[in-house]
């Protein structure tokens, strides 16, 4: 009986010569080597031409749900105005909460729908897309909708997180706009979608880190994993606390030394460094080399946003992270594909084996260093997500 796909002559990382991989039902059924028995019939053959195939991307750090523009705060940047500083004005984070807040939900969803169809045509097969521009329990839960609804639109995976933390609201008291997050945003969010991540931004000018503790502890009792975004402008202590208490990741970490870093690689905690963030805004980056080295589990992802990090190109974040962060391409690929499944607790992709899930990407290239070597373009050829072809020729 033929299986649906046949890819031929495909070159994968770490194996010498070309493989032949067969593709039914949407997973991986088989990886040939050369020289072995005779090819099984397929319905589709694709010619791979000695060209790379790897996994899918796997970006599993994304705020792709928003609305509005943030160009006026990026010609600030440019002239010299500290990123904290338009925070303080009511810039950054607030500007783009108050366009979502006047959004309606189909916007967010059209919006988000072309934003994830940019980001596949780049290679990324699974996304994970945060809530966080609301502030307010309505339009917390219409961005998780918005993003749930513009999961099931299209090919791709998306993994929806609850970033009720993102940021103070101005205009409330600071204690009153806490209690409020814990005690009615956060039961809100548990009710319509249990088991959700959470996730808050502990630093300087937004979430101190009691008060992210208190929403984390209350997200735990209430069966949410959790993740945070720490240490990128400042350490301030949520590496030992995410240690202590067994949260999913710390995302960012710009801002960690040499031991937060071997203490978070000695944990089960996974650490995620997001480059496209230094190269937006500081030229500020993670240490990826101790991290590595350290035996600590590393996700790299886009953090694609409309202030901090514009982009949606997992092929620039690996470009990125070979430059910046320190890694080999090879440890780049393995922080951009299986890493990322592992994080989102997504165990059937992020590798090429037999019965797995075949989110695959074909590159225009023979050499996998080439990835990396290259910038500028999009170096993928062509995506398979579950089997099913996403991209022309």
């Amino acid at each position: 009986m033929a299986v649906d796909l046949r890819i031929d002559r495909a070159c994968l990382p770490g194996r010498d010569g070309e493989v032949a991989l067969t593709i039914d039902d949407g997973r991986i059924e088989a990886v040939l080597e050369p020289g072995g028995a005779a090819l099984p019939t397929a319905r589709s053959v694709f010619d791979a031409a000695g060209r790379v195939v790897l996994p899918g991307f796997v970006d599993a750090h994304t705020h792709a749900c928003f609305a509005g523009a943030r160009l006026d705060e990026w010609e600030k940047k440019l002239a010299g105005v500290p990123y904290l500083r338009l925070l303080e004005d009511g810039g950054g984070i607030m500007a783009t909460v108050r366009a979502t807040r006047a959004a309606d939900e189909d916007a967010l969803v059209d919006s988000l729908r072309e934003r994830l169809e940019r980001m596949l045509r780049h290679g990324t097969t699974t996304v994970e897309v945060k809530s966080g521009y609301g502030l307010d329990t309505a339009t917390e839960l219409k961005m998780l909708r918005a993003i749930r609804r513009a999961g099931e639109a299209t090919a791709m995976t998306v993994v929806p997180t609850a970033c009720i933390g993102h940021a103070l609201d101005p205009d409330l008291d600071r204690d009153v706009f806490i209690r409020r997050t814990i005690e009615e945003t956060l039961p809100a969010v548990s009710a319509e979608f249990p088991g959700i991540a959470l996730d808050a931004y502990c630093e300087t000018g937004a979430w101190s880190r009691d008060d992210c503790l208190a929403l984390f502890e209350a997200g735990q009792a209430a069966g949410h994993p959790i993740r945070v975004h720490a240490d990128q402008f400042n350490a301030l202590g949520m590496i030992e606390a995410a240690v202590e208490r067994g949260y999913r990741s710390v995302d960012h970490l710009e801002a960690s030394d040499a031991d937060g870093l071997r203490r978070l690689a000695d944990s089960t905690v996974f650490g995620v460094m997001l480059p496209a963030s230094g190269f937006h805004l500081d030229e500020r980056y993670g240490d990826g080399r101790t991290f590595v080295e350290a035996g600590g589990r590393l996700a790299i992802a886009s953090n694609y946003n409309p202030g901090s990090a514009p982009c949606f190109a997992m092929p620039f974040v690996i470009q990125l992270a070979v430059r910046k962060l320190g890694l080999t391409v090879a440890e780049a690929v393995e922080a951009a594909t299986a890493a990322g499944a592992e994080l989102l607790e997504l165990p059937d992709r992020g590798r090429i084996e037999a019965g797995l899930r075949a989110d695959l990407i074909v590159l225009d290239a023979t050499d996998l260093r080439t990835l990396a070597f290259e910038f500028g373009g999009n170096p993928v050829l062509r995506t398979l997500v579950g089997g099913r072809w996403a991209t022309a020729t």
